[in-house]
């Protein structure tokens, strides 16, 4: 059992932040009822697929993000699926979706009609600009996506080489990020319900969830006036701390407090430096010239050479290729690697696993992503025995 398996969620989120939000919450035991419109999500047919995209059910994006959950496929705007869904609405105890605001009061469906139907209901909305309920902007309405958000929110400004154009970055933190702390305020809602027997709306808008995540840049700009910019792979404040070349790829190298960068010097044979630029502000002031001292030293080791010199001294890691990371014994013991069945392929799959771990109830993906519509059935008998059990 997990830590949430008393608890039913309605999943009417698509793409990836809505998705992923209920994704932790199914791993960590929530019984999530993915509610699919006609066709169902959106990237189901997005790649990549094992073999062949018109034998398998779905691809990978699906697969990852959408694990151990229940599929029932409504036209919310057929009366007859309009009422089933509010058959669920009224056991469920978490509502979730990732619509445009407003969509859901199109089908007079919105929070205030929901709660009607389950007073205590914790919903949940995860949108661009956020919902006009907990702050209404002119933004709302607007579409939204990762891109979008990574450059609104400042991550684009701040990320990518001094030289070079404003960067996204690789995974979608815009959708990722946000889908985290919409979880948060999931399950402090229901802590909340729990102690007071009162449900909530619960809302968190891609753009804020950004402003939250460069935190950094907010603090710099209110305190000096200037507007962080790309720094590439270095710190503001702290150095060395920052990706070097080696023989054989990258490293990073993290020697930025004054005992790790003596430590650092010695081991580079060039204990003078140590003495010349003892403070940070010394580094940080001559932090070019530093910074090339170091690199013609990484490029003369291979990544296990430096990461061997400097372990247990110095914190450092190699720059590791996704190739790389399937091989690491680590990874495999953290349970960070976890096989699921492909629908339509002959071999399993691998996915992310949780990252989250627990002693006595350990979250986890629950199997595979569901086909559309696979528990119809399941689901509306549930109900209808709920119904008559009452």
């Amino acid at each position: 059992m997990g830590a949430l398996s008393d608890l039913r969620v309605l999943d009417l989120t698509q793409v990836l932040a809505g998705p992923y939000c209920t994704m932790l919450l199914a791993d960590m035991g929530a019984d999530v009822v993915k509610v699919e419109r006609p066709g169902g999500d959106m990237i189901r047919s997005n790649p990549p697929f094992v073999d062949d995209p018109d034998e398998e059910a779905y691809g990978g994006y699906f697969q990852s993000v959408n694990r151990g959950k229940r599929s029932i496929e409504l036209n919310l705007g057929d009366e007859d699926d309009r009422e089933d869904f509010l058959s669920l609405v009224e056991k469920a105890d978490v509502v979730v979706e990732n619509y445009r605001a407003g969509t859901m009061e199109k089908y007079d469906l919105g929070y205030e009609t929901l709660t009607e139907y389950n007073e205590d209901l914790i919903y949940s909305s995860i949108r661009g600009f956020g919902d006009p309920r907990t702050g209404e902007t002119y933004r709302q309405g607007q579409p939204s996506f990762d891109l979008i958000a990574q450059a609104l929110g400042g991550v684009m400004e701040t990320t990518g080489q001094p030289d070079g154009p404003p960067t996204k970055t690789g995974p979608g933190v815009g959708d990722l990020f946000t889908a985290t702390l919409n979880c948060i305020g999931i399950l402090a809602a229901v802590h909340h319900r729990d102690r007071t027997g009162e449900g909530q709306y619960v809302d968190t808008a891609m753009y804020d969830s950004m402003l939250s995540f460069t935190e950094r840049a907010i603090y710099q700009q209110s305190y000096t006036g200037e507007a962080p910019t790309r720094r590439g792979n270095s710190h503001p404040t702290l150095f060395p701390y920052n990706a070097f070349e080696t023989a054989d790829g990258y490293a990073v190298i993290a020697a930025f407090n004054d005992r790790h960068w003596t430590e650092l010097c010695e081991v580079m044979g060039r204990e003078e430096l140590a003495e010349e630029y003892p403070t940070t502000a010394d580094r940080l002031e001559h932090r070019e010239l530093l910074r090339d001292e170091i690199a013609d030293w990484t490029l003369r080791q291979t990544n296990d050479d430096l990461v061997g010199k400097l372990e247990g001294r110095v914190p450092a890691a190699p720059v590791q290729t996704t190739e790389e990371i399937f091989d690491d014994e680590h990874v495999h013991a953290r349970d960070m690697l976890v096989p699921v069945e492909q629908p339509g392929a002959d071999t399993a799959v691998e996915i992310a696993g949780n990252p989250i771990k627990m002693s006595e109830t350990e979250p986890k993906p629950r199997g595979r992503a569901p086909l559309l519509d696979e528990h119809r059935e399941e689901i509306l008998g549930e109900e209808a025995e709920t119904t008559a059990d009452d």
